[in-house]
């Protein structure tokens, strides 16, 4: 139903009631927005201790399976610094707009994530049309007729990519190399010089990363595309699987919609509608910085990371039945690779490659087109 304006009240929302406006759900948050500048240098300074320490653990380690453990670890840090630089972007890592553009470029560079560009994308097109096909570009699925239409290379990377075994692969290639790193007219058609001082950024860091590691390895005697390997490429490929599946499961799942008409995504009130709250055991969410209570992010992006978790939990209280809770398992997360291939947007559900239905229609469509 359409989001309405209603005064901030104490009791949930049954699910036969209008959902509130976005405005009064977070008028609920508001005693979680406050942000603190000496707790995020604490976590960032935390965070590239970590980095630094395990890149070291390549280059000083003998086994090879132990420098395999600390390189894929150091992607797993990349992540936790670019959820840091996430907040920054947002405005909500400290109450001060220009150090939190310092502080977002410096979280960003281990994952060579230029800050403008993922601004650019992130800010204004994701988050301000999450799900609307044609504009929101991330993990967008394809109808059946464009699969049909694509040529055997790119069949075959889509295939890839929905398979739920490479979305370090789509992330690498889609949104990485593609949209953020010194991308094409046809990718970013507005031009900034600030896209390129950002680009020209990461590239030096990234340069500077790889000397490094190679001058480390010939000081110490060892293989110098072995050390490269452990110290450089495992970590930035690892980083990007983690970030291709974080992405991807936050807004895929057999009951989010996706939508190609502008006025039926305004009614579905996307910012809890197309958003997905994957909970982990084990506080495997509290490592990732709470970046997987989504559905409050998408409310509300001024929530810094360590609150999340508490505003997660003061809208599931307040809209229960709404916001899609899923624990996660392989079970499930391949199943919904299976589910979820492409996106039939007459029916309003979910295909596989042969454009057969595998999810529920969405329940707002004439009963006739429904059948």
């Amino acid at each position: 139903m359409t989001a309405l304006h209603t005064p901030n009240v104490d009791q949930p929302i049954p699910l036969d009631q209008p959902l509130p406006h976005r405005k009064t759900l977070r008028e609920w948050l508001i005693p979680l927005s406050e942000r603190s500048t000496v707790r995020a240098f604490v976590l960032l300074a935390l965070d590239y201790a970590l980095f630094f320490a395990l890149i070291t653990a390549t280059i000083l380690l003998e086994s090879v399976w132990a420098k395999l453990l600390c390189g894929s670890v150091a992607g797993f840090v990349i992540g936790r610094l670019f959820v840091i630089g996430h907040d920054a972007c947002h405005q909500s890592l400290t109450p001060h707009r220009e150090l939190n553009k310092v502080l977002g470029r410096i979280a960003f560079l281990p994952s060579l994530t230029p800050y403008s560009l993922w601004d650019t994308g992130h800010n204004v097109v994701h988050h301000g049309y999450t799900n609307l096909k044609g504009v929101d570009f991330v993990w967008t699925p394809l109808t059946a007729e464009e699969f049909a239409n694509l040529n055997p290379v790119q069949r075959l990377l889509q295939r890839a990519y929905r398979s739920g075994w490479a979305p370090g692969l789509y992330y690498m290639i889609e949104i990485w190399w593609k949209r953020e790193f010194f991308p094409n007219k046809t990718h970013m058609p507005t031009r900034r010089p600030i896209f390129f001082k950002d680009s020209l950024l990461v590239s030096v860091f990234g340069a500077v990363w790889v000397a490094v590691v190679a001058a480390a390895a010939l000081y110490t005697e060892q293989s110098v595309l072995l050390s490269l390997l452990m110290g450089v490429l495992i970590p930035f490929f690892f980083w990007n699987t983690m970030i291709g599946f974080v992405v991807y499961v936050h807004h895929t799942h057999v009951k989010v919609s996706w939508h190609d008409n502008k006025a039926a995504w305004t009614k579905a009130a996307p910012f809890v509608s197309t958003t997905v709250h994957l909970t982990f055991p084990f506080q495997i969410g509290a490592m990732m910085h709470h970046i997987m209570e989504h559905t409050a992010h998408h409310v509300d992006m001024s929530i810094p990371l360590y609150r999340l978790k508490q505003a997660q939990t003061k809208l599931e209280e307040m809209l229960p039945g709404r916001i899609i809770v899923q624990p996660f398992s392989w079970k499930w997360y391949f199943e919904t690779a299976q589910n979820c291939k492409l996106y039939d947007f007459g029916r309003e559900c979910w295909t596989d490659f042969k454009g057969t239905m595998t999810s529920p229609v969405r329940g707002n469509l004439p009963p006739a087109a429904q059948a």
